[in-house]
């Protein structure tokens, strides 16, 4: 869909800063970031809201989004927790309109700094701040697989 904005993410046309990326899911750090690695878990498949989503690929995209909060920990972030959001429609205060779950980092006793990201929403060096989630990705893999070793 060409006047989708994650579509043109998705399809490399609109610029982004890749977290986690496979043939079904894409997900990348936002652009207006309420706290230092908020990251959105998109379908690579248009839907514009929920009733447009297969269950599926919906249960695929809050798995990854699993991951990702599970990685925040795992990372040089600091993270201790994670809030994992998917506003379904304008009454939910969905404001791009390509189904998409927010990942958004937590810490402990951060109530101030999260009420500021609300309002201020800034990029926090996002070249580094995706490394980080990444390498966080790569410890929880080593981690599964020492579990299953």
């Amino acid at each position: 869909m060409s006047g989708c904005l994650f579509c043109r993410i998705v399809a490399g046309t609109a610029p982004s800063t890749k977290v986690y990326e496979d043939d079904e899911l894409y997900a990348f750090l936002d652009i207006r970031p309420i706290t230092r690695g908020h990251t959105l878990v998109v379908p690579k498949v248009h839907a514009t809201d929920l009733d447009d989503l297969d269950a599926a690929l919906g249960a695929r995209i809050f798995t990854l989004g699993h991951r990702i909060a599970k990685a925040l920990r795992r990372s040089d972030l600091g993270a201790d927790g994670a809030n994992l959001v998917l506003n379904d429609g304008k009454a939910a205060f969905q404001t791009v309109h390509h189904v998409h779950l927010h990942v958004v980092p937590r810490q402990h006793g951060d109530r101030f700094l999260f009420a500021k990201g609300i309002l201020l929403r800034r990029p926090h060096e996002t070249e580094a701040t995706a490394a980080a989630i990444r390498a966080g990705l790569d410890r929880l893999d080593n981690e599964e697989k020492e579990t299953r070793a």
